[in-house]
This record gives C-alpha cells, structure tokens and sequence, in this order.
C-alpha cells in the first residue's frame, strides 16, 4: 500500500507585527495598565517572539518508560495531565476506594454574572448531589460547567479535530493545548480529564440550547473524543506528525476506549422544544465510548415552565416537587448500577464480543 498522503491547501499565513500587538493590547484595555506601559511592552516583545518562531511548548522533557520512543522529549505539561490520569485511574480501580460519581452541571448560567441567578440545572445537580451523598460509600465530584462563565484565566478551547486527520494522531490526554505560542493556557481540560477517569459513574444534567447542549458543555465533550481511540504514547507520532499518525492507523489501530465500563445518568430540561433529542444525542454519545447507561429511570428528559414566561421558571422548579423526586430516583438508579459493576454483579450481555467495524 502506499504511503498515505496528507492533504494541503494553503501556506500558513502569519499575523503582522501589529495585528498580533492590536490583539495583545486589547487584553489590557482598563486604563489600569496605563502606568505600566513600558513594562508591558517587554511583556509584548516575548510574546511575539513565542508566537513567531512558534514556541507551542516551550517546556519539555524525556517521555522516559513506558513510550515507544522514552529519550523522545515531549511537553511537560502533558506528561504531569497523563501521570494525573494514570492516579486516577489507579484510585478507580482500587476495591477500596469509595464509589465517586461525577456530576455534571452543564449549565453555563451562574447568579454571579450576567443572568444574575443560578440555573435551574444547578438546582437539580445539587438534588442528585444529596442524593448520591446520602448513600453509604459513594462520594460525588461536582464539575461545575458554569464557572467557564464565572472565572478568569479558565478555558476550554475547541477540539481541532485531529482524529479527521488520523486517529493516532488525537492523544491521550489531548496534546493540542496549551499551545503557548498562540496564547491559548489554563485549559481546564488537564484537570478534567483525571476527573472523568477517577469517576465510576457520571451524571450529566443540562438545559437545551437551541435543541443542542449548551456550548460550553459541548467543548468539553468534544475535548473527550480523545478518550475514545485516543493515542496514549505522545512519542509514536513525534507529537503531531500526520503521516506518522496515518501509518499507524493503517498498520493496525485497537480504538482503545479509555472511558469505557463506567456508567452514566443524564437528566435534560427545556421550556419549549428539545430536551427529549438532546437526552438521545447524550446517552448515545456516552454508549459510543463504551460507557453503561443506567436505563429508563436514570435517562430523563422534561419540562420546566413549558410555554411559561422565563421569569417565574424556578417558581415553576419548586412547584414541581415531582421532579426533584425523579432526579434523585435517577442518581440513585446510577449508584445502584455503580454497584453492580463494581462487585460483579453486572454482566454485559455483549461480553466477550468484538465489533466487526472498530471506530
């Protein structure tokens, strides 16, 4: 076979000088910045600097055991998110350790920025949180999505894609970020990551946007598609080479699913259209990277003031005692699933299986 080829359209266009300074500035736009001006500049000159012979990564070292190449340097951040994973993954394991299920607020809503109050969502995390916390050996991670919204210096940047490219070529954890070169730091993905790996259950509640997930919910779950089929070794690809990463795939790749065997829950809300597709579209991407829905009772989808005005919406929430009772019947459903796998109790009926078509 020959070797595959990777597909180019156009020369990487870089900024000027003082399109990338007009970006810079714009940070620093309060007239607070004014008095250091001059050291700002400095500040400027570096930053350019990284950016113009591209220094994505400044820090690295050797991957050392373990990579198919250990003398090979790779970033240091994403060695210390890997060696965070492999932590969590050792405590998840461990027979000892408590049941964590991890609830998702998928609500970028917050009361302490511009809408002013706290989500609906929130308020139905907190019920499945009390609930999961009321039963003996379960402790709850609570990954609030909202504070993307409510924080400074916190981000998740979009996926690019690079499982298009080849998979090998997506890592695991992701290596695409931080890219110190273009500015893009603090990506809360480093600390995601071992969450969701630390987790033996994991409990997703959201309201529809425009029949989607939220937006800021949705980054994360794109930021996950490297857990499914995602390159552990950093090293096999010399970091993004694509026609290494392509061979590999077409020497033979196993699309580990570094996810799988956990079970979730998912719990949507809308007012007028949506939550019924949206709670589809979440369950079936939770069951594509191996993941063990709770069943009927732990995948809900309703309604919060349907055709109401969005005024009195959590005067509608609290008058619907109904289903506050059915999001805690759903985290329960989820613990009790939780248990099952844990103590052997829980056998997929697809054991022993392989899918004809891996992807």
């Amino acid at each position: 076979m020959p070797a595959p080829d990777v597909r180019k359209e156009s020369p990487y266009a870089e900024l000027t000088k003082e399109e990338y300074r007009k970006r810079f500035y714009a940070r620093f736009y309060d007239p607070a910045f004014d008095e250091v001006a001059g050291e700002l500049e400095k500040v400027f000159e570096k930053a350019w600097d990284g950016y113009h012979v591209y220094r994505k990564s400044p820090r690295r070292e050797p991957a050392g055991p373990g990579f198919a190449e250990p003398a090979y340097e790779v970033p240091s951040e994403w060695l210390r998110t890997r060696a965070a994973i492999h932590a969590a993954e050792m405590r998840q394991k461990d027979p000892a350790s408590k049941s964590r299920i991890l609830i998702v607020n998928g609500s970028t809503r917050s009361e302490h920025t511009c809408p002013g109050e706290i989500s609906k969502t929130r308020r139905l995390a907190h019920a499945a949180q009390a609930a999961i916390e009321a039963i003996p050996n379960f402790e709850v991670d609570f990954l609030d999505i909202s504070t993307l919204a409510d924080e400074p210096l916190k981000e998740i940047y979009p996926c690019k894609a690079c499982v298009s490219t080849a998979q090998p070529l997506c890592h695991w954890p992701c290596s695409c970020y931080p890219n110190h070169a273009l500015g893009q730091s603090s990506d809360w993905m480093a600390e995601i990551y071992p969450r969701w790996s630390a987790a033996h259950g994991v409990m997703i509640l959201c309201p529809v946007h425009w029949y989607q997930a939220p937006a800021s919910l949705k980054l994360m779950i794109d930021r996950l598609v490297c857990a499914d089929g995602g390159n552990p070794d950093f090293t096999s690809t010399h970091g993004k080479d694509p026609a290494r990463a392509k061979q590999i795939e077409l020497d033979g790749w196993d699309y580990p699913k570094h996810l799988a065997g956990r079970a979730f829950s998912v719990v949507t809300h809308g007012d007028a259209a949506g939550p019924e597709n949206l709670r589809r579209m979440l369950t079936d991407w939770l069951t594509d990277i191996g993941m063990i829905s709770a069943g009927p009772s732990a995948t809900l989808d309703t309604w919060i003031g349907w055709y109401e005005p969005y005024a009195t919406s959590h005067a509608a929430l609290d008058e619907d005692k109904d289903l506050f009772i059915e999001v805690a019947q759903a985290a329960e459903t989820l613990a009790n699933l939780v248990t099952q796998i844990r103590t052997g109790k829980y056998q997929a009926p697809d054991a022993g299986l392989k899918a004809p078509r891996e992807k």
